[in-house]
């Protein structure tokens, strides 16, 4: 993985959490985060 694509993949993961705190509140965060674990063995599976 580049510097740019981490660079990339952790503002996305940072506007996710952003844009869920600012229209959802807080409770949906945990959500996020076991679809983010799960994206996380994704892409370990297929690297």
């Amino acid at each position: 993985m580049t510097n740019q694509i981490a660079i990339w993949l952790g503002l996305l993961i940072l506007g996710g959490i952003i844009l869920d705190l600012t229209m959802f509140g807080s409770e949906h965060l945990v959500f996020l985060g076991k679809k983010l674990f799960a994206f996380l063995d994704w892409l370990a599976f297929w690297r």
